[in-house]
């Protein structure tokens, strides 16, 4: 049988991209799991863990037991990380350096910067220092983050492919550039995180929005390195507001939680997806 999870982060009230993500997954015919992606301490709350279970179960969805918090999964996020050592390095810029050294390159006479599905792709400025100088950095203390060598790691994972209908798609291993792996205040980012998780899981179905396809190339790549299974996707439309824009958690009235108060039913939720 296959295995669907539905992974909502604890930082505010499910809206209905949410509510159109965890009834698709739960309604494909496979065993379906809860999972909270909470790695942001400083924003998740447990009034919120609280308003997840209460909504979904409103929405007349149940879930496996127990619920998988990323919290309590660093020290697994901190395995994989050394496993990916030999594709990682040290970057000690901060956000203001690299957009300067953004904008110089695009100042520059003929300059362009490269762009990612999130913006302009970091330079890889760090990626050039010598292993006595990220030693040096690193006993001093300075702080830093864990970058993939995305070219390395891609060299080194030869040709990918995912699987979303058919045919089978090409991944792009450079779509993201060096992608931020972990921080100092984060054990792990999104991608490393559900990677490990979803391998952990034994996941083979991820059915997420359509804003999140790109995330697919990065996550690919980060499977292959670890040698994890592949599970196959499904992204789904998004949920948009008159103008045409993405429910955010800023957009109270799109929110389970507002829904209810207005008197809408379970029944008539599922009829807006």
């Amino acid at each position: 049988m296959m295995v669907t999870r539905f992974a909502p982060s604890p930082t505010g009230y499910l809206h209905l991209g949410h509510a159109f993500a965890a009834w698709t997954a739960s309604r494909s015919g496979t065993r379906f799991l809860l999972r909270l992606e909470d790695l942001d301490t400083g924003r998740a709350r447990e009034e919120f863990v609280a308003a997840i279970f209460e909504d979904l179960a409103w929405l007349g969805l149940s879930w496996e037991e127990p619920v998988l918090r990323q919290s309590r999964r660093t020290g697994a996020y901190r395995e994989a990380l050394a496993r990916l050592a030999p594709f990682t390095y040290p970057c000690f810029c901060t956000r203001k350096e690299i957009a300067d050294e953004i904008a110089s390159a695009i100042e520059a006479p003929h300059g362009q910067a490269q762009r990612g599905p999130d913006g302009p792709l970091y330079p890889g400025t760090c990626r050039h220092l010598s292993a006595d100088e990220r030693a040096m950095r690193i006993a001093r203390g300075d702080s830093y983050a864990l970058r993939l060598d995305a070219a390395k790691a891609a060299a080194n994972a030869g040709p990918l492919t995912f699987i979303e209908q058919d045919p089978a798609h090409a991944v792009d291993p450079l779509l993201f550039g060096d992608v931020v792996l972990a921080r100092k205040d984060v054990p792990a980012s999104y991608h490393l995180a559900v990677v490990v998780d979803d391998a952990f899981q034994h996941i083979t179905l991820v059915t997420r929005g359509e804003d999140l396809l790109p995330a697919v190339h990065v996550q690919r790549l980060l499977q292959a390195l670890l040698g994890y299974p592949a599970p196959q996707y499904a992204h789904h439309r998004l949920i948009l507001d008159k103008d045409g824009r993405k429910f955010s958690k800023r957009d109270q009235s799109a929110t389970l939680r507002s829904l209810r108060a207005a008197g809408v039913t379970p029944s008539g939720v599922v009829a807006l997806f």
